[in-house]
């Protein structure tokens, strides 16, 4: 009977509903929630059992029968109907290589809270207000102490105001505008499990804000709050676009960060260690002196080879103070930078994400981007 009742749940795996994880779409889950009838990856089964919510693995452990006829019952597809049948266009749904904090909250939004479930929550939910305040921790401008600093985010005005005192008499310290807002999370290079990264253009150059949260609801509704602001701007911005078109340009992730060695233009300059953040959305190469630097050194655009742009590996001509030997040579139309990454795995990276940007065609907005970085050299 044991191996009828496995041989019943790899049959419900096959079934397209349930072959990816329920909460972040990992493909082949092998573990379940007995107690709510989805299939759900390892990592996620990890976040439900920390919620008391009873889990087996599909293959290890003794399956009895009526909890085999409850997941025949129930499925992926059955829990979705219910526990997300009113998400918000813009709330984001943690994929598999998602951190934790937002696959956590994404988890206990919908079955601990049951957030999307198309009942009238009052209060109503923070992030669909249009208005949001709290208290972040803030990294200082020029040093590495992270400091207590309100914040304020308004949907109506649509802008991202903080102070640097607690006494608001003095006025903001910064009021930002949604329209070139990017957040995402950076729990690695912040060193805090809820790091938050808030980008946005400051006249020539784009600024990083780091900040966190010991409350992890708190910084995930702050994340949510700050794309239900930015959906509104681009609904206004672009009032024909579909969601198809405008939710991935809410926020984004960085296609690819690390360090590299940097040469000048004459490629006889010393090799200088960088930061580097390629944000496919943009096109742009940013390089920084340090990972948590609140503005860059440079940008580079990456257009599309037609237009005299090109990406390859390279070995160096002259190699002063480069200790790193994999080499990446990125071609645009007024010079050739040549950068040198530590091991070979992150030279294949960096030319996979740069060819991806290469491959793709450019856009008007992306021409104007283009100008405006050629401008400022």
């Amino acid at each position: 009977m044991a191996e009828w009742n496995k041989k019943m749940l790899l049959e419900l795996l096959k079934q397209p509903d349930n072959s990816r994880c329920a909460d972040c779409g990992a493909p082949d889950p092998d573990w379940a929630s007995y107690k709510l009838g989805v299939f759900v990856c390892l990592t996620c089964s990890g976040i439900h059992r920390s919620l008391s919510s009873r889990v087996k693995s599909i293959k290890l452990d003794f399956w009895e029968d009526e909890l085999v006829e409850f997941m025949k019952s129930n499925g992926n597809a059955s829990a979705r109907a219910l526990y997300e049948k009113a998400v918000p266009a813009y709330y984001y749904r943690p994929k598999e290589n998602d951190c934790v904090v937002l696959r956590e909250q994404w988890i206990r939004a919908k079955y601990e809270r049951t957030e999307f479930t198309g009942e009238t929550k009052y209060p109503p939910l923070s992030y669909t207000t249009g208005f949001y305040e709290g208290m972040l921790w803030k990294k200082g401008k020029e040093n590495t102490q992270f400091l207590k600093r309100k914040f304020v985010l308004s949907e109506r005005e649509f802008t991202l105001t903080y102070y640097n005192k607690e006494n608001e008499s003095k006025g903001p310290k910064a009021v930002i505008s949604v329209k070139d807002l990017n957040a995402t999370f950076q729990p690695e290079k912040i060193g805090h499990p809820h790091g938050l990264q808030i980008s946005y253009q400051a006249d020539d150059h784009t600024r990083n804000l780091y900040v966190y949260h010991e409350s992890p609801e708190e910084i995930v509704t702050w994340y949510n709050a700050i794309r239900a602001a930015r959906y509104a701007y681009l609904k206004t911005a672009y009032p024909t676009g579909s969601d198809e078109e405008l939710i991935p340009k809410i926020t984004r992730n960085y296609i690819k960060e690390g360090y590299m060695e940097k040469t000048g233009p004459s490629q006889k300059e010393p090799f200088k260690k960088r930061w580097f953040i390629l944000d496919s959305q943009n096109r742009k190469l940013f390089y920084f002196k340090g990972q948590l630097d609140a503005e860059e050194l440079g940008v580079i655009f990456i257009g599309t080879a037609n237009k005299g742009y090109s990406v390859k590996e390279c070995v160096p001509k002259h190699s002063r103070g480069n200790r790193w030997k994999c080499g990446v040579m990125v071609g645009t139309p007024e010079r050739q930078f040549v950068f040198m990454c530590e091991q070979e795995r992150e030279q294949r990276e960096w030319l996979d994400a740069l060819r991806q940007v290469l491959s793709r065609p450019m856009s008007p907005q992306d021409y104007t981007i283009e100008a405006n970085i050629n401008f400022k050299r």
